[in-house]
């Protein structure tokens, strides 16, 4: 096992592998999270409450990938209620936190019954810096020189990564007109930013 956490050390974990990436690299973890998930909802389905989990896959910039990931998904969660004796009604997603994964969102809501967008990580790969480098350095600089109005990570740009999630919402209903959307992150709770999702038609 250490040798196994020796192989997945990483200089730069932010892009490294993570999300759905190492969910297919290691699809055990997937299985493992999956059967807890699916165990947990029969288990209070048998104490007389209704549970309709969401399970969301992190990072995906492929349809592909989603497709690799629900079947492996979908496999386990089957053994599990057959082995429970109970059907639990669940539903598949991904958080959208790649630009390229906004851009096809059509195509990843054939195999996505919702999107929840992951604003951090959006904001940092739209920008292309890192929150941690910013925050302690430069960050500070742009805002008091007038560079940036707003520390993007606190309230959403809405003029970048507010026209990405725009594209996102509109390709995805195209393909699934009532596909749930939502948000993940600190900026669920800004204002401004939730004004705007509202205005998007987020969920």
């Amino acid at each position: 096992m250490l040798l196994k956490i020796d192989e997945l050390r990483e200089e730069n974990p932010m892009l490294g592998l993570r999300g759905v990436r190492l969910g297919i690299h290691m699809p055990g973890l997937v299985r493992m999270q999956v059967r807890a998930i699916i165990e947990a909802a029969c288990a209070c389905q048998k104490d007389g409450i209704e549970v309709h989990p969401k399970i969301m896959i992190p990072l995906t910039s492929l349809s592909a990938e989603l497709e690799v990931e629900r079947e492996i998904l979908e496999k386990e969660a089957r053994i599990v209620m057959d082995e429970q004796g109970i059907e639990v009604r669940y539903e598949f997603g991904t958080m959208i936190e790649i630009p390229r994964a906004a851009l096809t969102a059509d195509r990843l809501a054939d195999h996505a019954e919702f999107f929840s967008f992951g604003t951090n990580d959006l904001t940092q790969t739209t920008f292309g810096i890192s929150r941690d480098d910013a925050e302690t350095g430069f960050l500070t600089e742009y805002l008091n020189k007038g560079i940036l109005k707003d520390n993007p990570f606190a309230t959403i740009d809405q003029e970048g990564v507010g026209q990405i999630m725009r594209i996102a919402i509109e390709g995805a209903r195209r393909t699934r007109p009532d596909i749930n959307t939502g948000i993940c992150g600190e900026h669920g709770g800004d204002p401004r930013s939730i004004e705007f999702c509202h205005g998007l038609g987020l969920d």
